[in-house]
C-alpha cells in the first residue's frame, strides 16, 4: 500500500515535530507548515499533487482559522479530507467545521492511535463517516424534551453552569441529563455527540 501523504499545519512547533515524528514512524509521508497560508501557497506551486492525501490543521492559528483554510481549499478546488485539531474545547467552531465538511475533529491532547485511525479512515473513505439521516433522527428521538434542550446548548458550546442558568435547573441535574444522553445515544464525549447531531457516524 502506498504511504499516505499528510499535510500537517500548526503554528505550535513542538506539536508539529512530535506529531510528524509519530506519523512518519507509522509509515506516512509528512509535510509540515506553520500556517495555512504557507500551505496553500506551497500546494498551488506544485505541478503534480498526490491523488490521495490528508490535511491536519489546528482550528485556531494566528493567520486565520482552520475554517478559513477550508474555504481557501474549496476555492482552489483542493478536496483532500481535513482533520481539525484544537487545544481548546471550542464546540461552536468544531460544529461549524463539521458543517463545512471536516472529516474529523480531535481535541488536544489526543491519543496518537486515534489520529492514525482518523487519517486512514478519511483517506480510504472520506464520506463513509456520514450517518444515515434516518438513523441519526431515530437515535435523537430517544431523548426527552429536556434532554434535547440540553443537547442544543451543549452543541452551542455552553458550559454546565450556563446551561443550568438558562434552563433554571441545577448543575447536578444538567450533569445527569448529559449522562443519560450519552447512554441513550451511545456516545463517549462531546465530540461524538456533535458528530451524531450533525449526521456523522
Amino acid at each position: 500500500m502506498e504511504a499516505i501523504q499528510v499535510y500537517l499545519i500548526d503554528d505550535h512547533s513542538p506539536f508539529r515535530q512530535s506529531t510528524a515524528f509519530a506519523l512518519e514512524a507509522e509509515g506516512m509521508h509528512v509535510s509540515e507548515f506553520a500556517s495555512g497560508r504557507a500551505f496553500v501557497d506551497t500546494l498551488l506551486e506544485v505541478k503534480r499533487r498526490p491523488e490521495s492525501a490528508c490535511i491536519i490543521t489546528d482550528l485556531r492559528m494566528p493567520d486565520g482559522s482552520g475554517i478559513e483554510l477550508m474555504d481557501k481549499l474549496w476555492h482552489h478546488r483542493i478536496q483532500y479530507p481535513v482533520i481539525m485539531v484544537s487545544g481548546h474545547a471550542d464546540i461552536p467552531l468544531a460544529v461549524e467545521a463539521m458543517r463545512r465538511g471536516a472529516a474529523h475533529f480531535l481535541e488536544k491532547p489526543f491519543d496518537q492511535e486515534k489520529l492514525f485511525e482518523a487519517i486512514r479512515h478519511a483517506v480510504t473513505s472520506p464520506m463513509s463517516g456520514l450517518r444515515n439521516p434516518v438513523e441519526s433522527f431515530n437515535l435523537l428521538s430517544k431523548l426527552s424534551p429536556r434532554e434535547r434542550q440540553v443537547l442544543e446548548l451543549v452543541c452551542a458550546g455552553k458550559l454546565n453552569k450556563t446551561i443550568a442558568d438558562v434552563l433554571g435547573i441545577s448543575i447536578k441535574t444538567v450533569e445527569l441529563h448529559r449522562a443519560n444522553m450519552s447512554n441513550k445515544l451511545g456516545v463517549r464525549n462531546v465530540q461524538d455527540l456533535i458528530k451524531l447531531t450533525l449526521g456523522y457516524a
